[in-house]
């Protein structure tokens, strides 16, 4: 399925060297560079049209993907980091440490349209609550049924202080219940069976039975309608609607120094990158495939409504939003 698109990236790139040499350093998560993940297609991929060596660097999640670019400073490593969402880009640029993209993809699919400079997308998602259906008859229905549940029906959640759908949840909850989201927090706190650093590790919990329900997205269900040809895990419909993830890439300032970071971010956004997403960090696309989705996609959830802060709302309030979920959770 993995069609180089060589003059795409080219021409996207614009002054990079189709012949460049050398190395580049990608930080990433966890889940990505899996071997059941995107990244090995993805460094087999690019090393064949760029003749370089690709170093992928992983850590649990996005949100400790960010700190360890923080904390590094301008003495990391990093050309190009991938994985952080656009709950996180603000942060991201406040740091200093990032550069303009400079490119001008055309074939972007992300819902709302795409305009930042610095970060380009590479998939998006929806949150969800994904439950075994052997197990849980009746599944949630909304974020409120979930929060005011039976306790004995378990969920498996995500840190919000290392991890994307973690602060995804926050933001969830934030959305619906606004000024009321500590209270929601402290009804849901019995329900959750534990807190994961990643994703990885709820998710890993979830098919091992310990908890009926996990937090993960719509899109999960797919991995084991094509990959096992079973319907037993679904992703429940919250009619209050699901919180958007949009996950993204950027170069920071040591990587313009290495031609290498702008071809890859515009090899990103072509179909040798984007057609390993769907069926490997199962997630859409953000953008053009060389082939249609499995039909597998067609049948997921989709949101009545998509929930998503700017930015710079979550910049604003991220500290606030994840202290008030700490206190919750710790009474």
């Amino acid at each position: 399925r993995l069609v180089l698109a060589s003059s795409v990236a080219a021409l996207m790139a614009g002054a990079v060297p189709a012949s460049a040499k050398g190395k580049l350093t990608v930080y990433t998560y966890e889940s990505f560079t899996a071997e059941w993940g995107p990244g090995p297609i993805v460094e087999k991929a690019f090393e064949a049209e760029c003749s370089c060596d690709v170093e992928f660097v992983s850590v649990a999640d996005g949100v400790a993907l960010l700190n360890r670019v923080r904390l590094e400073g301008a003495s990391g490593k990093a050309d190009v980091v991938l994985g952080l969402d656009t709950n996180l880009t603000k942060e991201a640029v406040d740091t200093g440490l990032f550069a303009s993209h400079g490119l001008s993809p055309t074939d972007l699919a992300v819902p709302g349209g795409w305009a930042d400079t610095t970060f380009l997308p590479f998939d998006y998602g929806y949150f969800a609550v994904v439950y075994d259906s052997e197990v849980l008859k009746t599944p949630p229905a909304s974020l409120k049924d979930l929060v005011e549940g039976d306790p004995e029906d378990k969920i498996v959640i995500q840190d919000p202080r290392t991890s994307t759908p973690g602060l995804g949840l926050v933001l969830w909850v934030k959305s619906v219940y606004g000024d009321k989201a500590g209270e929601a927090w402290g009804k849901l706190k019995d329900r959750v069976l534990t807190v994961t650093p990643g994703w990885s590790e709820a998710y890993g919990l979830f098919t091992k039975g310990e908890a009926p329900m996990v937090l993960s997205y719509t899109t999960s269900p797919a991995y084991h309608v094509i990959a096992e040809k079973s319907d037993r895990y679904k992703a429940a419909a919250f009619s209050e609607g699901h919180y958007m993830q949009i996950e993204v890439a950027g170069m920071t300032k040591k990587g313009t120094e290495n031609p290498l970071s702008a071809r890859f971010l515009a090899f990103m956004t072509g179909p040798a990158f984007q057609d390993a997403i769907p069926e490997t960090n199962w997630m859409f696309p953000a953008a053009k495939t060389s082939e249609p989705l499995d039909p597998a996609f067609d049948a997921l959830v989709k949101p009545a409504k998509s929930l998503l802060f700017s930015p710079d709302e979550v910049a604003a309030n991220r500290k606030a939003w994840v202290e008030e979920w700490m206190t919750a959770m710790s009474r």
